[in-house]
């Protein structure tokens, strides 16, 4: 394999996937620049590309360095209804800062935010086996939230009564996005990323569990030891017992909060 970094050669989205490559995405704009003080929660509009357009880039960088070869424009909500006349200004500055990020690294169906990996695992299977009966071919996509809502509604997490302000307990592990991008490949998905509470080190993960499949880790993983590895030099045995896959593929982590359920009845 290849050490960290990512292949030289530049090429459109679908000749990379006609080709088999894995695109890996990125990942949660709103609900990460909301949490960092550049995001209003209500309308969700992202003026920040022209009032913080650093803490734009920035956010840009960290996905690119986690492993994501694509950017995508932030530019969720950005239409004259909600945003009057900033609209077109909004539009063009976050095309030009995707732009001027993804120049230093109908054709394609799938499912993005509202649900979890694993309900959008599930929605992929039944849309390939839907594309399969009807004769149709294209290349998939999925981009889950990174929060565990298997008790949300139909309208996805916005109906749990966690949303937007209380979500941090749901948030998935990096061994559980290592769990779900393996999923997604095997079940065919080829453009594997994230949306709503999906920080670069859960695109990091997918880089580090397809890394076998494109030759390469990112960046970031130059920090970061695969499955803990990097704990076999604490000082504590119990910690250094934790260096290791099995450990963290089996661990069912605790929220730390005696008196919570483990699942929320959703408002709608």
């Amino acid at each position: 394999m290849a050490p960290a970094g990512r292949p030289g050669a530049k090429k459109g989205i679908l000749e990379r996937l006609e080709s088999g490559e894995v695109v890996i995405g990125d990942g949660s704009f709103l609900i990460t620049l909301e949490k960092r003080g550049y995001v209003k929660a209500g309308l969700w509009t992202p003026e920040a590309v022209i009032e913080h357009p650093d803490a734009v880039r920035q956010l840009h960088m960290e996905f690119l360095r986690a492993g994501s070869n694509v950017m995508q424009t932030f530019t969720f909500s950005a239409s004259e209804d909600n945003m009057e006349s900033k609209w077109e200004d909004v539009n063009a500055a976050a095309c030009d800062l995707a732009r001027e990020v993804a120049g230093k690294g109908a054709s394609i169906v799938g499912v993005n935010c509202r649900f979890g990996p694993d309900t959008s695992l599930k929605t992929m299977e039944l849309m390939k086996e839907g594309l399969e009966w009807a004769g149709l071919k294209a290349h998939l996509m999925v981009q889950p939230l990174g929060f565990h809502a298997p008790d949300c509604g139909k309208e996805g997490f916005v109906d749990l009564p966690e949303y937007p302000f209380g979500l941090e307990s749901r948030v998935a592990t990096r061994w559980d996005i290592q769990k779900y991008a393996r999923e997604a490949y095997n079940l065919g998905v080829r453009y594997i990323g994230g949306c709503c509470g999906f920080e670069p080190y859960h695109i990091r993960a997918i880089a580090e569990e397809l890394a076998p499949e494109r030759g390469f880790l990112p960046p970031a993983s130059e920090k970061h030891g695969s499955w803990g590895s990097g704990l076999d030099m604490h000082t504590k045995p119990w910690i250094r017992a934790r260096a290791r896959r099995e450990y963290w593929e089996n661990l069912l982590p605790a929220s730390g909060r005696p008196f919570c359920p483990s699942l929320s009845k959703p408002d709608f």
